[in-house]
């Protein structure tokens, strides 16, 4: 399944050479073999299109590139005239997805537009239900089966998740880093493979096979527009790899990290360890927002200060130190820099 995948074939063009780490398991290419063999559908000539050889489909520990996974998912879709790749007791012809994207695209935010997508997306297919849910600061896409996929059911649920939250990410231009992904199911030989996956802590045997992130990307509203999403469906984009650069709640994560812990040191390889970023990425997608690691520390020193001189009788010294400073000489140097006074002055202006 692939919602960025053309609605009508493409006429062929010669592919670019497979790059890129090869992390995604041969299991999920033994699967679409599966399909193929079920529907009578050679898969030979669609894994020689996507390089992958007959070596490569027999070891269990063979790991294929995106590119590879991406060419022979789509030409199995067209082989097989199902964007399911045969997870479903019923066909989903190519374009079914194109639909569903078509269906979302006017929501005003990305909360109503997974909503409907899960609501249409049984239209399609009551093999499987989707369902968003929202408590307090998380929220969860989750899946449940009713009826026995058999030997793809790692593949269905593994590929439903990630290519909605690759929606996800395209609907509002922007990564949507995920908190946790679990699955109701024991860890498979390829177990490791989840972490690049998902890039997310990875559980099984759970209660619920789902995906968890901030809810505060459901307010975000879209940025997608109906060209962009014909454009989309007419190039098979890679949406279950493709990596947004741009995070639109990342510096409200941020801020809040500092809010929430204003005496941490708080230095860049900390915030991006905790953030599941390295401190580059960390700096270029700051940077991408408008803003910076140090700014945003002296923006939320400054307000903490602030707010505390204005509603506590705190003493400077201890005002320095819950603001986030290591002594009361550098607060002072650091406010006068803010204000063009020292605490005292403003305080007591």
């Amino acid at each position: 399944m692939n919602p960025l995948l053309p609605s009508r074939p493409l006429t062929p063009v010669q592919p670019p050479l497979p790059t890129g780490t090869a992390a995604t398991p041969i299991a999920f290419v033994q699967a679409i073999v599966l399909a193929c063999q079920r529907a009578g559908v050679s898969a030979e000539p669609l894994l020689q299109q996507a390089q992958i050889t007959p070596q490569e489909g027999e070891n269990p520990e063979t790991r294929i590139t995106a590119w590879q996974f991406e060419r022979l998912s789509g030409l199995a879709m067209q082989a097989l005239d199902d964007e399911a790749l045969g997870w479903f007791s019923r066909r989903l012809p190519w374009g079914s997805y194109g639909l569903l994207a078509r269906a979302s695209i006017s929501s005003p935010t990305l909360g109503v537009a997974l909503q409907r997508w899960c609501r249409h997306h049984g239209l399609l297919t009551d093999d499987i239900t989707l369902r968003l849910d929202s408590a307090g600061d998380t929220a969860t896409l989750s899946i449940a089966t009713h009826r026995d996929l058999g030997a793809l059911h790692e593949f269905c649920l593994v590929s439903v998740l990630r290519n909605a939250h690759g929606l996800a990410c395209w609907f509002i231009d922007s990564s949507i880093p995920l908190l946790a992904a679990d699955f109701a199911f024991d860890a498979p030989q390829h177990a490791d493979a989840y972490a690049v996956l998902f890039s997310a802590p990875t559980r099984f045997c759970t209660a619920q096979t789902a995906l968890s992130f901030d809810a505060r990307y459901l307010a975000l509203p879209l940025r997608r527009d109906e060209a962009a999403l014909q454009t989309m469906l007419r190039h098979a984009l890679p949406l279950q790899v493709l990596q947004y650069r741009r995070d639109r709640l990342l510096v409200a994560r941020v801020r809040q990290m500092l809010l929430s812990a204003p005496l941490s040191t708080h230095n860049a390889a900390d915030m991006a360890a905790r953030l599941n970023l390295s401190p580059r990425t960390l700096h270029r997608q700051l940077k991408d927002e408008g803003a910076s690691l140090q700014n945003l520390k002296n923006t939320v020193r400054r307000e903490l200060a602030t707010d505390l001189l204005q509603r506590s009788q705190r003493p400077i010294k201890q005002v320095a130190l819950a603001a986030g400073f290591q002594n009361e000489k550098s607060f002072i140097r650091a406010f006068k820099g803010w204000t063009g006074m020292t605490p005292g002055e403003w305080r007591g202006q």
